[in-house]
Order: structure tokens, then sequence, then C-alpha cells
């Protein structure tokens, strides 16, 4: 009696790690952007509800937010995306030294950000106790201003595992690239933040 056919494979040499779509990291980071964008969705939403629902916006006697601090912020952010994506490029080429350069000057926007985002609260010259207006003006700063130090955090771990001897494992160039695609993710959701904080009172 002959045998029954055995099909194997030795997949000892395949690696244990993926970029891209190929990654599990890459596909949690895409369902909880795609989570969270539904909740700054939902906050825009709340925005505009209690917007037409108040005769002047603000209403009197509170004025508009200053610009300076979030227009500053807004620069910044957008400037970042230039490190950050030769970041995640060299990352992806594992390219050591570029990814250690690299990760100190994300992590130093980072901080400049926290500390205009520190600022920027200061000039909305409403509390979130005084009426719906300063409320949602306040819980859409405090939303965006979570993901802001989560991935600040993030890159400050990240900077000094690569600082160690697990800097040269490839899963942490993985975790890595997965981190500069969350700050896209942070910057482009604050672009509409920033027209409901700054600019929708002001027409």
């Amino acid at each position: 009696m002959t045998a029954p056919y055995r099909f194997e494979r030795d997949l000892s040499a395949l690696p244990d790690y993926a970029f891209g779509n190929r990654s599990l990291t890459w596909w949690g980071i895409i369902a909880f952007m795609l989570i969270e964008g539904a909740a700054f969705a939902m906050a825009g939403g709340a925005y505009f509800f209690l917007h037409a629902h108040q005769e002047s916006w603000p209403p009197p006697p509170f004025q508009p937010p200053g610009l300076l601090p979030g227009t500053l912020f807004t620069i910044v952010i957008l400037l970042s995306e230039i490190p950050n994506t030769i970041l995640k490029r060299d990352a992806e080429a594992m390219r050591l030294g570029t990814v250690r350069l690299l990760l100190p000057v994300m992590a130093a926007i980072g901080a400049i950000l926290v500390v205009i985002r520190a600022f920027e609260f200061g000039v909305l010259n409403v509390s979130w106790t005084d009426n719906p207006y300063g409320s949602v003006m306040w819980m859409l700063l405090l939303l965006h201003t979570t993901h802001i130090i989560t991935d600040w955090i993030d890159t400050l771990v990240l900077l000094a595992l690569m600082y160690t001897r697990h800097g040269e494992q490839p899963r942490r160039f993985v975790d890595t690239s997965e981190n500069s695609l969350y700050w896209r993710f942070v910057w482009i959701t604050w672009l509409p933040i920033y027209l409901l904080l700054y600019w929708v009172p002001r027409w």
C-alpha cells in the first residue's frame, strides 16, 4: 500500500517581519486610525450641531481664539512631515544610522508641539464649563492633544530602543515605519480641527 503523499517545506528561513500591508502591526494601525477617525468625525458633528443651535458663534461676550499659537502649531506639524517621510523610508530600508538620527528630531518636534499646544489652550478665550461653545472647543483640542502625546511617547520609546541591542532587530524598524504612518494621521486630522477652532468662529 502506498503511503499518503505529504507536502512539507522548511519555512525557518523566511523573515518573521514585514512592512506595509503584510504586517499585522500595519493592519492594527489602520484599524486604530479608522476608529479614531470616526471619533474625530463625531466630534466635528457635535461641533456643527451646537453651532446650529446658537444665534452667534462664539456667543457673546466671548471672542474667537487667538490665531498665533494655532497657526504656529499648524506650520510646525506640516513641516514635520519632511523628516517623518525620510524616517519612514529609511526605516523600511533598515538604515539604522539615519533612523537613529531622525528619531531625536521627531521627538524634539513632538516636544515643541506639546509646548505650543499648552499656549493654544490659553488663547481659546473660553473655559470648557462656560457654555456649549467652550465645551466643544476644549473637547476638540483635548482629543487631538491625546494623539500628539501618544505618538510622542511612542517615538521616545523607539528612540531609546534604537540605541540598545534591540535597535538592530528588524521588528524595531517595522515599529518605526508604523509610527511614522500614524504621525501622518495625527497631522492630517489636525487640519480640519484647526479650521473649526480658529476660522469658523471668524466667518
